[in-house]
């Protein structure tokens, strides 16, 4: 049989024939053609560009507690302002998620466009928080208008990787987003020993410039595969393929069928998952507001202190890398428990260390709950395509990331309440606590549909478009 003839798409691309084949549950694989024929270049590059874009706007959330003394300083700001500052930025940084995923699905929105919006915020965001005293207009420009931003570049380079690697998402979700917590350690460094009142203006302007550069330039190569594509060299049937992405499949089968968002609410998992990622990234939003703080109260030095904060962003990033790669073979929903477990335990640590007085405990501590701060939200964005498929990816994970703005809320701002009814040994407590039921809600997490149908195939070619 003669193949049909090879065409150009509008990158330049060569688009070759592909055939849809469609399994008993009725999903359907796009298979045929390969990640050059639509990019031009491998798509290994929708790996690396998303996760360089995650370390520009790392800073946003993991650098900013250790800057917080000197804007308060130089801003003539309290302690609560600076909490709700940040708070308000996880507000509408999570909140942005799901509308993004809207307008992405919709054709409205290109992933290109979201960048090159999100990157523009970002530098206003910085702008903001250098040149305006008036703690209301650094909300609005900081927490909402820069918190639009980064969330605009986290979502869709979050969701660019889970459409490119349906088959073996984990370790790769985990990599890109492990960039937006250790990518802020240079900038930890900078706010705890070079950043004071009087050259606070020139560090917050050259970040927000170094923020607009490099997510602009990555975004120049962002583009979303097709509606259900899937590796050509793959059979997304038998799971056949390489040994690890055969091995992946089996431990973390793909979706039945591709669910609609209200779909997946009505199936019950994403409310489930819903729910566990607001317990868990409150306590993961609480440790990094309050680390450096409760340090410092304790009587440790400021090098133990910014060392505690900058050992938890890279292993708060690196953890996030592991634990994907861990997800492709233990299943994701065994890792994400896991993880869960052992941030609500270095809380407790973290308490016991500081009773000590032992500097070395509480950095290992301060370890473990990197660890688990970050590791789960790789998780769930492989989770969320897992369980509902990748067509409405943005949406559906729009969704349940949604539930960080909530998280902020208790996390940063309501947890400075707690500290100050209870202090730093009540507050952390209760973040443990947290973290416990959170992972008892993680186990009730199941993929909808599996096991109430046999896979069986049905192959449909199509013609070339």
């Amino acid at each position: 049989m003669t193949a049909d003839p090879i065409t150009t798409n509008e990158s330049g691309a060569a688009s070759r024939p592909y055939r849809e084949v469609t399994d008993a549950g009725g999903r359907v694989y796009r298979v045929g053609e390969t990640d050059r024929d639509i990019l031009g270049h491998s798509r290994k590059i929708m790996i690396y560009l998303p996760w360089i874009a995650m370390m520009a706007i790392s800073v946003f959330e993991y650098a900013y507690g250790s800057a917080e003394d000197t804007l308060s300083s130089a801003h003539g700001w309290t302690q609560s302002n600076t909490f709700w500052i940040l708070s308000v930025w996880v507000f509408f940084q999570a909140g942005i998620a799901f509308p993004a995923g809207w307008l992405r699905e919709k054709g409205i929105l290109t992933a290109r466009k979201a960048m090159y919006a999100g990157s523009v915020l970002c530098v206003v965001g910085f702008l903001a928080l250098s040149h305006l005293d008036n703690v209301w207009l650094a909300i609005i420009g900081f927490g909402v208008i820069g918190g639009i931003g980064a969330g605009l570049v986290y979502a869709t380079c979050i969701n660019m990787v889970g459409k490119w690697f349906p088959e073996r998402r984990g370790a790769r979700t985990g990599f890109v987003n492990g960039g937006f917590a250790y990518g802020s350690l240079p900038f930890i460094f900078i706010f705890n020993y070079a950043f004071d009142t009087g050259n606070y203006h020139r560090v917050l302007d050259l970040i927000g410039c170094y923020i607009l550069i490099v997510v602009f330039g990555c975004a120049f190569f962002f583009k979303d595969p097709p509606k259900n594509w899937w590796p050509a060299d793959i059979d997304p049937l038998t799971y056949g393929g390489s040994g690890k992405s055969a091995a992946s499949l089996a431990k973390n089968p793909p979706a039945v069928r591709q669910f609609t968002p209200k779909e997946a609410i009505r199936s019950g998992m994403l409310p489930l998952m819903w729910l566990s990622i607001v317990l868990t990234a409150g306590v993961s939003i609480f440790g990094i507001s309050f680390q450096v703080d409760f340090a410092k109260e304790v009587g440790f030095g400021p090098l133990v202190a910014a060392s505690s904060m900058g050992v938890m962003a890279v292993i708060n990033g690196i953890g996030r890398a592991v634990v994907g790669w861990l997800s492709d073979l233990w299943g994701r929903k065994l890792t994400l428990v896991f993880v869960i477990v052992v941030l609500g335990l270095a809380q407790f640590g973290v308490i016991w260390a500081g009773h000590l007085r032992s500097e070395w405990l509480f950095l290992f501590f301060a370890f473990l709950s990197g660890f688990g701060g970050g590791a789960f939200y790789p998780m769930f964005a492989a989770l969320t395509p897992d369980y509902f498929g990748e067509n409405f990816n943005a949406t559906n994970y729009g969704l349940v990331y949604s539930g960080k703005l909530v998280s902020g809320l208790f996390g940063g701002g309501l947890g400075s309440m707690v500290v100050a009814a209870w202090g730093y040994n009540g507050a952390y407590a209760l973040a443990g606590g947290v973290s416990m039921v959170a992972a008892a809600i993680a186990l009730l997490l199941r993929q909808p549909g599996r096991g109430d149908r046999e896979s069986a195939t049905v192959a449909q070619p199509q013609p070339a478009v």
